[in-house]
């Protein structure tokens, strides 16, 4: 286990693929989407459409994931992430259907096309402009969507290029019709991004870096992580960070939810105080009645002497929190990982899994 958090010398030992490079471009890959927006062309009847369903497995629903939370109180229509290799009954030709792969070579989100096509559905996608199955299939078929040179993702993993998958599923949605944004809120939150980012840096010490602090108390824990409402997205994110950067198991619970079947189960296994980590984001944000719930849920957590910690958000707004959130999660889980001895980039198992399914 690694504990020197400020030696320069681990990073360049364990992070052999660029990993903090990506972390520190996720404002770059925002801005880049920005920049790149005008060329994105949704069709008009695509804002008749009465119902959005997402399929996109892993790291390509994180995005989406996220912008159906944080923009929960703007959008227009109900949003579904339907992954797999089934498509709902209720998808029809009312339904704005996304197809979200990073690499464009999911299999899951690929099995369904046709069947969503037979049903009349408006077809969207987003992925990597790359030699892909979906690229070709979006060119053949002429899909609108987005295809992105991930320029500012040096490491390659899709969880690590979410700057993409947020903003690249926020412009399509909103091209669609689905919520209003000004370009120039967005632009403002990418410049905050780039502020942020500087304070979280493994150059930044211990002393003074959040993310190097909480990452060093949740060594040898497994992680539960709470949130509320706007920040539902945000869970799944930092959730599968934890287990594909940090090669560390991680759990979520979401309140108010949670407060009606959990806390019961804190008592056990026995082994819980010693092993579980409650980590709380709290945010002024939430509805006053979700504070007040989170606040109780600390002295429960604690009675059952269970540790817990703490991580407030700042943002101005919903969306701000959540990319916030997002942000400090990349590099929690990227701190963990040199702690935890292990390359960021590496999925060993997720690849063997998929040699062998093939």
């Amino acid at each position: 286990m690694v504990n020197n958090l400020d030696d320069q010398k681990v990073y360049k030992k364990l992070d052999t693929n660029q990993v903090a490079k990506s972390i520190e471009s996720l404002a770059a890959q925002m801005k880049q989407v920005l920049d790149e927006a005008h060329l994105v062309k949704v069709p008009r009847e695509y804002a008749k459409a009465t119902q959005v369903v997402v399929n996109g497995m892993g790291g390509s629903n994180l995005g989406v994931g996220l912008v159906r939370a944080a923009l929960g109180d703007r959008l227009k229509l109900p949003m579904a992430i339907t992954p797999g290799y089934q498509v709902p009954a209720h998808v029809d030709k009312n339904t704005l259907y996304l197809l979200s792969s990073y690499s464009g070579q999911t299999e899951e989100v690929l099995s369904v096309y046709q069947e969503v096509k037979m049903r009349g559905a408006k077809i969207m996608a987003i992925c990597e402009l790359g030699d892909s199955q979906l690229k070709r299939l979006m060119i053949k078929e002429n899909l609108p969507g987005y295809m992105f040179k991930p320029e500012n993702n040096p490491s390659g993993q899709p969880r690590l290029g979410l700057g993409y998958l947020v903003m690249g599923a926020a412009v399509l949605l909103a091209k669609a019709g689905l919520f209003s944004v000004k370009e120039k809120e967005l632009e403002e939150l990418v410049i905050k991004l780039e502020f942020n980012d500087q304070l979280l840096r493994p150059l930044v010490p211990v002393k003074r870096n959040k993310a190097k602090q909480l990452a060093l108390k949740l060594a040898g824990k497994l992680p539960v992580i709470v949130a509320a409402e706007f920040l539902a997205g945000n869970l799944n994110i930092l959730r599968n960070q934890f287990n594909e950067t940090s090669k560390n198991f991680a759990a979520f619970l979401e309140l108010p939810d949670l407060n009606h079947f959990a806390l019961e189960s804190l008592a056990n296994p026995k082994s819980n105080k010693n092993n579980l980590l409650f980590l709380f984001f709290d945010s002024l944000l939430y509805h006053p009645r979700a504070q007040r719930r989170a606040a109780l849920t600390k002295q429960v957590v604690k009675k059952n002497k269970i540790k817990t910690l703490e991580h407030r958000l700042y943002g101005a707004t919903k969306l701000e929190q959540a990319l916030e959130m997002m942000q400090f999660g990349c590099w929690l889980t990227y701190y963990l990982a040199m702690i935890n001895n292990v390359n960021p980039v590496k999925i060993p198992w997720v690849d063997w899994f998929k040699n062998e399914l093939d």
